[in-house]
């Protein structure tokens, strides 16, 4: 099972690196990971999902608690978040393709934020069963390269609406 774990830490140099290595040393898997500086200079957060049971989450958090410059650790429970991934990818295109590519991110609401002569990149931000059916769509044609942020997630406040 997939969990998204919120993590602030203090913007400070090796940080992330201990909280990597926390995974690595106790042998937690890593789905993805994503670290950025916040609003506030002095704080970053990692948005971390990480496989496994709630034993394992149990595990994590507790850990995570235990490193020094974490703040704050979240776990996401499903809707209790806004979550999304960025996607960009560079898909061979031609004049026999082209239209059935600008369609699909029209479908998609995608970008196109670069055009050559034999190919295309493409931007995409959603949750990720939007990313997982636009590379379904987008799989028939041939990607040159891809790129993926990892899930990025902040808490909803307690009265939104999760459909959001």
């Amino acid at each position: 099972m997939k969990h998204t774990i919120s993590v602030l830490v203090e913007n400070k140099f090796g940080v992330l690196a201990r909280v990597a290595g926390m995974f690595s040393g106790r042998g937690f898997n890593i789905h993805s990971l994503n670290v950025a500086p916040t609003h506030d200079r002095s704080l970053s957060r990692i948005t971390v999902v990480a496989v496994g049971d709630d034993q394992v989450l149990d595990q994590i958090i507790k850990q995570l608690n235990k490193l020094v410059n974490v703040i704050q650790v979240l776990d996401f429970k499903r809707g209790e978040a806004v979550e999304r991934e960025l996607l960009l990818v560079k898909l061979a295109a031609d004049s026999e393709n082209r239209s059935e590519i600008i369609q699909i991110c029209d479908i998609f609401r995608a970008k196109i934020i670069n055009v050559n002569k034999d190919s295309l990149i493409l931007e995409l931000t959603g949750d990720e069963g939007k990313v997982r059916a636009f590379l379904e769509m987008i799989e028939q044609f041939e990607i040159l390269e891809l790129s993926r942020t990892g899930k990025l997630a902040l808490e909803r406040a307690k009265d939104s609406n999760p459909a959001q």
